[in-house]
Formats: structure tokens, sequence, C-alpha cells
């Protein structure tokens, strides 16, 4: 399977700037339909996602 030029080939939770593209105003996990991942890049970003809320990178909730 092609991997597509503007997704990373992995999901640093660190990078809060990037994992907060895959997320939508109500601060939730976009869709694979949306976001276009495979579902183990999907499987990848939830992780990634969910670490960068457990140290406060990112909020649980939208404002």
């Amino acid at each position: 399977m092609k991997r597509r030029s503007n997704q990373p080939k992995y999901f640093n939770y660190k990078d809060e700037k990037m994992l907060s593209r895959y997320i939508d105003s109500y601060g939730q996990i976009e869709s694979r339909g949306k976001t276009g991942l495979s579902a183990k890049m999907q499987r990848q970003l939830a992780v990634a996602v969910k670490r960068a809320r457990h140290i406060a990178l990112l909020p649980f909730v939208a404002r």
C-alpha cells in the first residue's frame, strides 16, 4: 500500500502541532475516512494522541 506524501511515517506524541491536525474542533480524533490513514497508522495516531493528552500537551476536550 502506498503512503501519501503528506502522511508521516510515524507519530511522535511530543509533536503536538502535527497531532492537532488530526483532532477536530470538539477535541476528538478524526476518523479513518477523514484522515485517510491505514488502520495501522490510525492506531498509532490514537496511541500518540492519548499519550500527549496524558502529559498535558493536548487537551482532553476543546474549549
